[in-house]
């Protein structure tokens, strides 16, 4: 008998040996992966539309290739992008090389959460201030590179972001005062 209930008890310690280290894994923040350093960007080359960041010379830039996790509402900093040609947003939008209005409700997302695109096309559900709105995931908001050319000569973005078009904002019914970053909660749609 003692030493079934022995037994018994290794096994339940084994069990719960492994739940917690996985759970650990799952509950474990992102990670910075890196910083960049910020050079001036040339004349007329970052659009600060928006209140969009220019990057800054010499200024160390956290960089970032993951996201927390998504499980339920996942705490995301809604920002303000334009994804029109010439707005702040730069080139076309990276899921579907296309430019689009600022009165469609699209956004992009940091790189963690951009998953290689696998959100691409698809709607999540934005919620903030006693509203909810759908909104199509268009491009990634880049956590892993910036300062160049290519990123606008704008800063990484940070791991948490959801860069909105004007459209989201209004539906939110944030008011116009507040635009810029404001806290959130998102889900898959």
């Amino acid at each position: 008998m003692m030493n079934s209930s022995v037994g018994t008890s290794i096994l339940v310690l084994l069990i719960f040996a492994t739940l917690s280290c996985c759970l650990d894994a799952r509950l474990q923040v992102c990670q910075p992966s890196g910083k960049i350093r910020g050079i001036k960007p040339p004349p007329g080359q970052c659009n600060p539309e928006n209140d969009s960041d220019c990057c800054k010379q010499g200024k160390m830039y956290t960089t970032y290739k993951c996201s927390p996790p998504v499980t339920g509402n996942a705490k995301a900093v809604l920002t303000l992008n334009s994804f029109q040609k010439g707005g702040d947003g730069g080139g076309p939008s990276e899921c579907d090389n296309q430019y689009h209005s600022d009165d469609t409700p699209v956004v992009a997302l940091s790189t963690g959460w951009y998953s290689g695109g696998d959100r691409c096309l698809n709607f999540i559900t934005i919620s903030a201030n006693g509203r909810s709105v759908k909104a199509k995931v268009v491009d990634e908001c880049d956590s892993t590179m910036g300062c160049d050319g290519e990123h606008d000569y704008q800063p990484p973005c940070p791991n948490n972001i959801v860069d909105a078009s004007k459209a989201v904002w209004e539906a939110l019914g944030i008011p116009e005062g507040d635009w810029g970053e404001y806290d959130v909660t998102w889900s898959d749609a």
